[in-house]
């Protein structure tokens, strides 16, 4: 068979994908494997087992990211990167990063299939901590990789019960050796379920991902004072609590003013202290995200949350100070990678629409090292980040098949 009319084996990336869905299931049927748990060692364990029986080379880096090799007849070559994360959020499903990540094994257990040696190597990728459900913030793997993030900082990066990232690396055997980053790469290519409804509304199997919305995050730090609920006069109480309540009311309301440019905001996690009954509490914090398809839209909204502050402080009688910022979302794909995957779409018969990104993934941050290209597939009804997320494998198959002859064509180039 010529390369050319190869085709993944649907059968066996269904039965991938259903195996990793039985290994940290969720309490509603869908999954809760979060980064650096014995759910997420197991699923590395049996992952790390299916790349080796396909005759890849492992290696694990200091973040706990998993690689593994196929050699090119030319293994100096700079490698093309393909992947994602196997970690899910704490009510999530089983196509969420898992797709990408079996996607890329998949490529390679058809590429051995049928013979096909490719010029230069390549590597699936899954990346530790993507949700950044138990760690924050999100994405960290990559971004330490890709010389975004320093390394000794994420590890040190604590989850709700003050267990460091890189303690819980070495409790689950995964703190590897490798060093990070700092060599060269060909491409990166990351398959990922849209997380939205526009490819099943149009009855399109693949979105071509020519950029993403432009995202900014902040944690905001509420300082109040403690007192007593009963005889704290009105007048005399700096409640942070409602110092909070009037920040998250006014992140919606900065959302629902740019609703119209497809522009939201929103108020995702408050950390309120003490956080009992019958006592004023002294601190609460609260993450704030804001995403727009224009960068001047997000920045419009940050400056407007930025101008309600003070009034915020005056009604609650609290003290509200940013405390952190990060983005990211702007960095830009490359032309070529884009181009390669709607042509190998339009070669290999499947219907395509380029599309944005309105959420974050890995691919962003390796955009700094390396030419970098995303496909979409659809889900069901557009749902993410819950249990009922789903897809079948009628709609997973064609992106699927793209990227493989997109990662074909580029390794052996």
């Amino acid at each position: 068979m010529k390369p050319s009319n190869i085709r993944i084996d649907d059968k066996r990336y269904w039965d991938s994908l259903m195996q990793s869905a039985k290994i940290g299931p969720g309490s509603q049927g869908g999954m809760s494997r979060l980064a650096l748990s014995d759910s997420d060692k197991e699923m590395r364990d049996l992952f790390v087992r299916w790349c080796k029986d396909a005759g890849c080379a492992v290696a694990i880096d200091r973040m706990g990211s998993i690689f593994a090799r196929r050699k090119g007849s030319d293994d100096s070559l700079p490698p093309v990167l393909v992947g994602s994360h196997l970690d899910t959020q704490i009510h999530g499903g089983p196509f969420d990063g898992c797709a990408g990540v079996l996607a890329g094994l998949e490529v390679i257990r058809t590429l051995n299939d049928h013979g096909v040696q490719t010029l230069r190597p390549i590597e699936v990728v899954n990346w530790s901590n993507e949700e950044g459900a138990r760690f924050t913030p999100a994405m960290m793997a990559s971004a330490v990789f890709a010389g975004v993030t320093p390394l000794d900082w994420a590890l040190a990066r604590k989850d709700k019960d003050g267990i460091a990232f890189g303690d819980a690396l070495k409790a689950i055997g995964y703190d590897g050796s490798t060093p990070m980053g700092g060599r060269k790469l060909d491409s990166y290519f990351e398959l990922h379920i849209e997380q939205g409804p526009q490819l099943e509304e149009k009855g399109i199997p693949v979105g071509v991902v020519t950029g993403s919305f432009s995202i900014r995050g902040m944690n905001i730090r509420v300082g109040g004072e403690n007192a007593h609920v009963g005889p704290t006069p009105m007048d005399r109480r700096r409640n942070a609590l409602v110092g909070a309540a009037h920040l998250i009311v006014a992140v919606n309301e900065i959302g629902w003013g740019e609703h119209q440019a497809r522009g939201k905001a929103t108020s995702a996690r408050i950390e309120v202290l003490p956080n009992l009954f019958g006592i004023l509490p002294h601190h609460a914090q609260v993450t704030c995200d804001f995403r727009h398809p224009e960068v001047e839209g997000v920045e419009r909204m940050v400056r407007a949350l930025e101008a309600r502050l003070p009034e915020i402080r005056h009604r609650s009688g609290c003290d509200v100070e940013i405390v952190e910022r990060w983005q990211y979302g702007s960095e830009a794909f490359s032309r070529a990678c884009i181009d390669l995957v709607r042509d190998t779409a339009k070669a290999l018969g499947i219907p395509s629409m380029d599309i944005l990104s309105e959420a974050g993934h890995d691919a962003f941050h390796i955009t700094h090292v390396a030419p970098v290209a995303m496909i979409f597939t659809p889900c069901e009804k557009g749902i993410s980040h819950n249990e009922k997320e789903w897809s079948k494998i009628e709609d997973l198959a064609p992106a699927a098949n793209v990227l493989l002859h997109a990662v074909l064509a580029r390794a052996s180039r």
